[in-house]
């Protein structure tokens, strides 16, 4: 099975809300999400702004989403529905939203629960990035470097 990327468009949010609440670890419900100021709206607004987000489908289904903050560099969010997890979908899109970041930073960034045992840690650390400091008493910071040839 091989995944396939889109970018996403504003009739894709409450897909993307259907993904990122399907997740196990890291949950967050769409109350926390608004409480955060991550509401359709906020996301509508970021899809039309600029090309952020990308939609990967396997086998017709959507698979998992990544977005990205173009301006400061930053992976905001990526994932992938349980059912679907080690098959590929996680490494392309954490490429396609590296490559776009890449476009216009030297060094780009992420944040993530820095608990070890999550899952999302160690996927980050295979892949390159590197433990920056802590956020706050739940979060991590994670940078890459593009790497130039």
């Amino acid at each position: 099975m091989t995944a396939t990327l889109r970018l996403a468009s504003p009739s894709d949010i409450d897909l993307l809300f259907d993904i990122r609440t399907s997740v196990q670890q890291n949950h967050l419900s769409r109350e926390q999400m608004q409480a955060m100021g991550i509401t359709p709206a906020a996301i509508g607004d970021a899809i039309r702004a600029a090309p952020c987000v990308w939609i990967a489908e396997l086998q017709g289904e959507a698979a998992g989403f990544a977005m990205v903050d173009i301006d400061d560099g930053e992976l905001f969010a990526l994932f992938v529905r349980p059912h679907l997890e080690g098959k590929g979908v996680g490494r392309l899109l954490l490429q396609q939203a590296e490559e776009s970041l890449f476009q216009r930073h030297e060094t780009i960034h992420l944040t993530t629960d820095a608990d070890e045992a999550m899952r999302a840690v160690g996927f980050y650390r295979r892949h390159g990035w590197a433990w920056a400091g802590a956020v706050d008493d739940r979060d991590a910071r994670f940078e890459k470097r593009r790497v130039t040839r």
